[in-house]
């Protein structure tokens, strides 16, 4: 058995060329891991990609990632978990760039803890960004994208654990999961204002900017990982960017309220003969309280 195929080389296209020419596509968290690799996508097809994070090198590795692939980047500070930095943001994107076509929330935290030992700033720290932060800037862009009578595409960045729960980061799981049914409420409410609101829940996709704490806890190697899921493989980041397009593009213009997963048919392995149950402190070589 070899598992799924890989797929076409990065760099090739997936949509017509200039699909979203003249478009305007803000990517929070752009300038790393899977985010650069969303907006790299929309950029290859001739989307303006503004790259949003508070980290200036970020901002800067994203939006060079963004004009290496063929569309222009542009740079923006904001903190998701301020409305107020949001707006201010987006005025200055609609004044350097133009109105906002897409947004795609991707920012996020996530740190494995055990949930007795989990402090109220470290559930908000990842509650705040993901969930509040996804709301925040949604409502930000449907407010003006009402307003001017302008159709727009939101897609948010889910995880396969908004359904099965997520032992070690409880907070992160029901953030997601947060998310993920806002997606669904927010679809209906905007749909006749011509906004679409989608969610893309993402399997296993390494990449060098995964934070030190997971990449050091898990400790796998990218053959042990492709071996715990059904495809033989993990997935390659522009594998989700090819999505993610497709999700925004006009071609998925009746697509909405849905949450496409794309992890190789990982998270649906269940079956009547589970594998042995490990703790989650054991998983994560955490200090068990006697």
């Amino acid at each position: 058995m070899t598992g799924l195929s890989e797929p076409p080389a990065l760099g090739t296209p997936m949509l017509p060329p200039g699909t979203f020419e003249g478009k305007v596509v803000v990517v929070t968290g752009g300038g790393t891991g899977l985010g650069k690799a969303i907006g790299a996508e929309f950029a290859r097809l001739g989307a303006t990609v503004v790259v949003a994070s508070r980290d200036p090198e970020h901002r800067e590795k994203g939006v060079a990632a963004m004009n290496a692939a063929g569309g222009k980047g542009f740079g923006i500070a904001v903190d998701v978990r301020s409305p107020e930095a949001i707006a201010a943001a987006f005025d200055e994107i609609e004044k350097e760039c133009g109105p906002i076509d897409v947004l795609v929330n991707n920012a996020a935290g996530n740190f494995p803890v055990l949930a007795e030992k989990m402090s109220p700033n470290a559930w908000r720290a990842v509650t705040d960004i993901v969930l509040d932060g996804t709301f925040f800037c949604s409502t930000e862009l449907a407010r003006r994208a009402i307003a001017s009578g302008r159709e727009a595409a939101i897609l948010n960045i889910g995880a396969t654990y908004s359904w099965t729960g997520g032992p070690g980061t409880a907070h992160s799981a029901a953030a997601k999961a947060g998310v993920t049914n806002m997606t669904m409420s927010l679809a209906v409410e905007w749909a006749p204002y011509g906004i679409r609101v989608n969610c893309l829940a993402p399997g296993l996709f390494p990449h060098d900017d995964l934070p030190s704490v997971l990449r050091d806890k898990n400790n796998r190697s990218e053959e042990q990982d492709a071996a715990r899921v059904p495809a033989g493989r993990v997935g390659r980041p522009h594998e989700l960017g090819w999505i993610a397009t497709y999700m925004c593009s006009p071609f998925a213009s009746y697509l909405s309220g849905h949450t496409a997963v794309l992890d190789g048919a990982n998270w649906l392995r269940r079956g009547l003969r589970m594998p042995d149950f490990v703790p989650v402190y054991e998983q994560f070589n955490f200090e068990k309280d006697s």
